[in-house]
């Protein structure tokens, strides 16, 4: 079979940079096209030297990318700014979304495939990528949905490639220096992600560090029955059993265990003694599995192509 072609639209930025990479890594994709305004007119390998052809950035509207002949375009935009790309995208042409904008549409379909299932993104054309702390978060939360009373409590705290490129307080290292930065402390647009997709009430409090990339988010969760521990750490395994980016440890994740790592940790399981309030901790690189290998999972299941492997990206 011949490879399948792929646009990126939005290569700008850190996760579009993880994204060529990605590509780039695949004999079974393509990449035929990369949109960035900013760097328009340069050669693709000087962003991502993994490209090895003499593609050049070129700046697109969405009349452009529409008319491209692509099997799949990957969305790598800021919340908002993609529904005119949508539009001018042939229904037929596989979508994968990196914003907000469509993870609450039901005629999307959510792509967290640990959580969700594969089968639904197999054949999909119209993919909403789930954000990093969502991903983190919902991970924590799905092996007990059913089973907890209350609202789950996630505290996140982000390294400060999660602000994005466009200069802001949230990525200015010197106000991040010796500092820990706590924002968006009601209604976050993760907080509310978290609780439509797990099913559960969920409370999330983001806070973003010095560090440049990696999660860690510290799940507190109320069971309406008690269990020992064992009982716990067995329901996780099994959950996750056979997930290649799942990775269950003993010990309590940090953010190192996850950087520049293509999956996602889980550990840290803590009981009180009542056997009813549990402590989880996810850690995972938001820019990977918080974004761009989960958009190439979403995208390969969607081709009808194997998922990985994932390599990590060069330190």
């Amino acid at each position: 079979m011949s490879a399948r072609r792929v646009g990126l639209v939005g290569a700008r930025g850190h996760t579009g940079r993880e994204l060529l990479r990605l590509i780039a890594g695949r004999d079974d994709l393509e990449l035929v096209f990369a949109s960035s305004r900013e760097w328009a007119g340069k050669r693709v390998s000087e962003m991502a030297p993994e490209i090895t052809t003499d593609l050049v950035f070129e700046a697109l509207g969405p009349a452009a990318v529409g008319a491209r002949d692509v099997d799949a375009v990957i969305l790598a935009l800021p919340n908002g700014a993609g529904a005119p790309f949508v539009a001018a995208i042939s229904p037929d042409t596989v979508i994968v979304d990196l914003s907000a904008d469509y993870r609450f549409d039901d005629d999307w379909v959510y792509g967290l495939p640990e959580i969700h299932g594969r089968d639904r993104l197999a054949g999909a054309t119209r993919i909403a990528n789930p954000g990093c702390y969502a991903t983190a978060g919902q991970l924590a939360i799905a092996p007990l949905r059913g089973r907890l009373v209350g609202d789950a409590h996630v505290f996140g705290v982000s390294g400060y490639s999660g602000a994005g490129t466009t200069p802001s307080r949230k990525n200015d290292t010197a106000a991040l220096a010796d500092n820990l930065m706590p924002y968006a402390l009601s209604g976050h647009l993760h907080e509310r992600e978290m609780a439509r997709h797990s099913g559960e009430g969920v409370r999330f409090s983001p806070h973003v560090a010095a560090f440049f990339r990696g999660i860690v988010a510290t799940t507190h969760l109320t069971l309406d029955a008690p269990m020992t521990l064992a009982e716990v750490e067995a329901l996780y395994a099994r959950a996750y059993a056979g997930e290649a980016l799942v990775t269950i440890i003993d010990g309590i994740p940090e953010v190192r265990d996850a950087a520049l790592q293509p999956g996602a940790v889980i550990g840290g399981f803590t009981l009180d003694d009542s056997g009813r309030k549990l402590v989880v901790v996810t850690a995972l690189d938001n820019l990977l599995k918080g974004a761009a290998v989960q958009a190439m999972q979403n995208l390969t299941l969607a081709l009808g192509l194997p998922e990985g492997p994932y390599s990590s990206p060069p330190l």
